[in-house]
């Protein structure tokens, strides 16, 4: 029922078109026993999402992105039970066809904490800020053995070198002006990052949009998304926390690396914000508070630095 999806112009040309997307969840919601209950998709999110009933969430990954599917499968089921705040739990997963994955998981209950962050009074914002920070020091204290194989990269070390050689060209591509683009060869070559043995399983994109929240006690009740996770160094998942929790809020840092348990240098979250696999320099640019001046160790200081 859903078209083979290998390239960017086919993913545009069928992820965004609902009539042709709801066919195939309905038929395969239907092989999975949930006919007759209501579909709803999901707005935004890299791949289509939709709540099935009250119970259960269908996620679709084609084939360009199968990878993805198997990786936050196989997360998601390593993670059951074990964090302080809940994760979903996988019902079914597997292939459909055309290259097709799909995950069916349990709908965690609550509201997406981006959308009702601003209603929250402050001292809730502080709890919940603690709250993160502690569950992201449990997502990083499990052994992420069990996942080796299945979840990338096979080589961190090589994996920065890679990110490293094309972080110039990422970020131009992206539009980011010449007189930052000059300074980032210089910057990643004046640091040295973390090698060794310390790895932990990441989110990568721990941020608020994938923490859910009860709109009742405002104590948070999911954490979301692991598609993108991978095995690297713990100070990677800062990169989220910084732009997308604390959102360059040195207090709020402050109360995030306390409830995680450790800092990490301000310059190597930067760096590893230069080496994301999703860094867009000039998106954060317009979406934080400006340096006090243009230089990407004032960056680091203003967006990562706890107060």
């Amino acid at each position: 029922m859903l078209p083979l999806v290998e390239t960017d112009e086919q993913w545009d040309a069928v992820v965004p078109d609902e009539a042709v997307m709801r066919r195939g969840a309905d038929d395969l919601c239907a092989r999975l026993g949930l006919t007759g209950l209501p579909l709803t998709r999901y707005e935004g999110g890299t791949q289509p999402v939709y709540a099935v009933g009250d119970e259960h969430v269908l996620k679709l990954f084609p084939a360009a992105s199968a990878q993805d599917g198997a990786t936050e499968a196989r997360v998601l089921a390593h993670l059951e039970g074990r964090l302080p705040v809940p994760t979903p739990e996988v019902r079914s997963a597997g292939t459909y066809e055309n290259g097709w994955h799909y995950i069916l998981m349990s709908r965690l209950p609550g509201a997406d904490l981006a959308v009702a962050w601003p209603g929250i009074p402050r001292a809730d914002q502080d709890r919940i800020v603690d709250e993160a920070g502690a569950c992201l020091a449990a997502l990083h204290a499990l052994d992420p053995t069990p996942l080796a194989g299945a979840v990338g990269p096979e080589d961190w070390d090589a994996f920065v070198r890679k990110q490293r050689a094309g972080a110039v060209q990422q970020q131009r591509e992206h539009g980011l002006a010449e007189s930052w683009l000059e300074q980032i060869p210089a910057f990643l070559d004046s640091l040295t990052l973390p090698c060794g043995p310390e790895r932990a399983l990441l989110h990568t994109e721990f941020m608020r949009q994938h923490l859910v929240i009860d709109p009742r006690d405002r104590k948070l009740t999911g954490l979301l998304d692991f598609e993108p996770a991978m095995i690297g160094d713990p100070a990677y998942d800062f990169v989220a926390v910084g732009l997308f929790v604390t959102r360059a809020d040195p207090r709020l840092m402050t109360r995030f690396t306390e409830a995680y348990g450790r800092k990490f240098a301000p310059r190597t979250v930067m760096a590893y914000t230069l080496l994301h696999v999703y860094s867009d320099l000039p998106w954060y640019l317009r979406e934080l508070p400006a340096p006090p001046e243009t230089t990407l160790d004032s960056l680091a200081g203003a967006w990562f630095a706890a107060g």
